[in-house]
């Protein structure tokens, strides 16, 4: 097996041998999920585009669809035009909405492919808004976009509603009028600071007890046009405790990347299905694990899961909004596109330090499809940083 040198965090350097590849099952040999399961899926940025990488966000859009339709294969739903495809920190709303009509349109005659958009208010300067009317009208305006593109709508947190609200009626105010207009229920997405220091403060409290008061309220007075909710606050506990005060028929989708596995797992007292950056990384044995949770699985569930934690723990570590870096780096490693490059230049965001363990803790969750590929390609980031 093919050996390399990688740094750690003393700035030694040290032999790495790659593990065999682990054979995940194929397509076919999965049995239908007993929970829904979401990938939030990253963009391929093109490299050879004549744009300015910080300013312009310039899409590799057949490496793009093709990674969509990979996770299709597994089972896997797509959860579009999110933070992971770098929603905010590069992508922009009008590259956004094509990503969504060309993701709707791939997803066309794959045998149960599922997708849901994100819908926010980014095309609104924050600092320009001036009421929650300027925050009503961005929203409609992109929920009338997804659904004429077929999309199904996951209402995600606003930054210009975060800078404009000024009591908790405010987000009332403007989830009440946004989901009313919904044609079929979606799911909102509450997006902790950790991910995006814009959005501190949401729902009215910076205390994250009023503010889940604030929030399941929302959902009370809108149950019917609510099909979910994906936390993202990366507390396993508060999770929990809030899924336990959902109304009937309204799920938990997890957005933890630290807790994921037994989040989903759960337990008598119930369970989150999964809307997760992470598992665009990790989506084999996402979909190996789910399929033996489907069967029963559980052991076997845990066995499968238990070595990606580390993994997932390491791409989401503080400065967490930077982990899309690590999310590409795998899957340009596995082959899934030519290039490490990013839109707004993101894979400078993280230092080889990091991307070295993300290598080491991928190799061990079997999760470098060919082994001997992975080292030629990471020998090649580390010829980048002088070594």
């Amino acid at each position: 097996m093919a050996t390399l040198k990688l740094p750690l965090a003393d700035g030694t350097l040290v032999p790495y041998t790659v593990r065999a590849a682990t054979p995940w099952p194929a397509a076919a040999a999965r049995p239908a999920f007993n929970r829904v399961a979401y990938a939030a899926a990253h963009v391929v940025a093109d490299p050879l585009a004549r744009a300015n990488p910080w300013l312009d966000a310039a899409l590799d859009w057949d490496a793009t669809l093709a990674y969509r339709r990979h996770l299709f294969s597994l089972g896997l739903g797509v959860a579009e035009a999110m933070d992971t495809a770098q929603r905010g920190m590069g992508l922009d709303w009008p590259t956004s909405l094509t990503l969504i009509e060309r993701s709707v349109d791939a997803a066309t005659g794959i045998p149960g492919a599922t997708i849901a958009s994100g819908v926010g208010t980014d095309h609104l300067d924050p600092a320009k808004a001036r009421s929650v009317d300027d925050v009503i009208a961005s929203y409609e305006q992109q929920c009338a976009a997804v659904e004429r593109a077929g999309g199904r709508i996951i209402l995600m947190a606003s930054r210009a509603l975060a800078r404009v609200a000024r009591s908790p009626d405010d987000y009332a105010r403007v989830y009440g009028a946004i989901l009313g207009q919904a044609r079929e229920p979606v799911i909102l997405h509450w997006l902790g600071d950790m991910f995006d220091p814009a959005l501190a403060g949401y729902w009215g409290h910076r205390d994250l007890d009023r503010a889940s008061d604030v929030c399941l309220d929302v959902i009370r007075a809108n149950t019917a046009k609510v099909d979910g909710i994906k936390v993202s606050l990366l507390d396993d506990a508060r999770e929990i405790a809030m899924r336990r005060r959902l109304p009937d028929g309204v799920r938990m989708y997890t957005g933890d990347d630290f807790n994921f596995a037994t989040l989903i797992a759960g337990d008598e007292r119930g369970h989150s299905d999964a809307l997760l950056g992470i598992f665009d990384a990790i989506a084999p044995a996402a979909s190996a694990a789910l399929a033996a949770l489907a069967q029963g699985d559980r052991a076997r569930f845990d066995a499968i899961l238990a070595p990606t934690v580390p993994l997932s723990r390491r791409i989401f570590e503080s400065p967490t909004r930077f982990y899309k870096t690590g999310i590409v780096l795998m899957a340009y490693l596995n082959g899934h596109q030519s290039h490490f490059t990013m839109v707004g230049g993101q894979q400078g965001a993280r230092s080889l330090v990091h991307l070295a363990d993300v290598f080491r803790l991928a190799d061990a969750a079997g999760l470098l499809a060919d082994p001997e590929r992975a080292a030629a390609r990471m020998r090649v980031i580390t010829a980048l940083h002088g070594l």
